[in-house]
This record gives structure tokens, sequence and C-alpha cells, in this order.
């Protein structure tokens, strides 16, 4: 089944072997090793993977999904994305995920608010360990999580849509010393405004740890 089943794992879900060459092509997309208009040839990649071509298929569908790669012709290749723009979609998404969390403070259902707690708390375990693939799963299932919970399918939607685009620098901007610590301490201060009810607090809680992801990342690529 090229790879394709998966089984818990260490409290979670193994990844799927079309999403570690998904990830693993999203590093290598957002820190300049594949540079934009690169060919992202199907067998070629899964000979260097060790895989067949259909987690291949699956990884750069992902991808096009995601705007990182185009189709041009019979040829997949790396999208071109400045740095300007990088940097305009994390604005944007600051925006959107304050509005989100805005909303979720106020209409989220108890267990909704226990379920993301239990998000919050097992990236603990991912932070200890520096496992930057696993703190990236539970930070997508956190932020993911505070859409559902504004009860607004259009904006969940929406922040679901943007939040695809970024999702490799998202990814990316976890590697630079230091970050996963205090994205989980930036989580913490809005899961605390959230349980005291203040939505605007937790609002502006969001946006600055938007920011500072975006800060992050610009840091990291700069380092490079």
């Amino acid at each position: 089944m090229d790879g394709q089943t998966s089984s818990d794992e260490a409290g979670g879900r193994r990844p799927l072997l079309s999403e570690r060459i998904r990830d693993s092509l999203i590093d290598a997309i957002a820190t300049g090793q594949l540079a934009p208009g690169s060919n992202l040839d199907e067998q070629q990649l899964a000979t260097q993977y060790g895989a067949s071509r259909t987690p291949v298929r699956e990884a750069l569908r992902q991808l096009q999904t995601s705007a990182l790669v185009e189709i041009v012709g019979r040829r997949t290749l790396v999208a071109r994305l400045t740095p300007v723009r990088i940097m305009e979609m994390f604005e944007a998404m600051a925006e959107i995920e304050s509005v989100c969390v805005r909303l979720a403070t106020y209409r989220m259902t108890p267990l909704e608010r226990s379920a993301l707690l239990r998000i919050h708390e097992a990236t603990d375990v991912a932070v200890a360990a520096g496992d930057v693939d696993g703190y990236d799963r539970l930070n997508r299932e956190f932020h993911e999580a505070l859409y559902k919970a504004t009860h607004n399918t259009f904006l969940e939607e929406q922040a679901l849509s943007v939040r695809a685009r970024l999702s490799a620098f998202r990814r990316v901007q976890l590697r630079q010393q230091g970050r996963l610590p205090r994205s989980r301490g930036e989580h913490d201060e809005v899961l605390q405004a959230i349980n005291e009810g203040d939505g605007e607090t937790a609002a502006r809680r969001m946006r600055a740890h938007m920011l500072s992801a975006a800060g992050a990342l610009e840091n990291y690529l700069k380092d490079r």
C-alpha cells in the first residue's frame, strides 16, 4: 500500500509516507533548497524517497492545494513566492486568526475548550523533545480547533484556506532556535485569556503570536 497506512505511535498518529514526503519538500521549498521554478519530477522524487509514485503524487497534490507548486503543461514546478508576499500572507493570517479566537472565546462549548486544552498539554512533550514535526501537527490541530469553535463555517473555511497556503512557512519558522517553547508560551497566554472569557485580549495575543511566527521565519531564513 506504498506506506500509506498509519497507526498510533507515542500517543499520536504516525504520518503517512505522502505526508513525510510533503513535509520534506515543504522544508526544501521554504528554505530555498528548491528554488522557484524548479521542476519536481515524480519518478525522480520516488527514487529519492525510496517510494512508489503514488505517495509522491499525493504529496505534490497537497503542495498544489497550498499553492506551493504549480502545473505548467505536463511539468510540476515550485511556485514563485517573494518574501514580501509571504509576509503579507502572515499579516492577513494574523488578522483572520485574531477574529477567530475572539469569536471562539465567546462561542466554544465546554467540550471544545477541554479538547483545546488537551492539544495544548500534548505539545509539552514535543517541545521537551525538540520534535518539530510532532509540534507542527499539534499546532495545526490547536489552531484548527479554534477555527471550528467560532461556529461560523464561512470564517472557518477562509481561515483553513489561508492557512493551507502558509503551511510551509508556518512549519519552517518552528525550526528557529528556541521557537518551540516560545510558540507554546504564546499559546498558553492565548488560552489564559480564553479561560478568562476575554475575547479582546485573546485576539490581541493571537495577532502577536502570528506576527511573532513571521519574525521567527524571517530570522531563520536570514541565518541559512
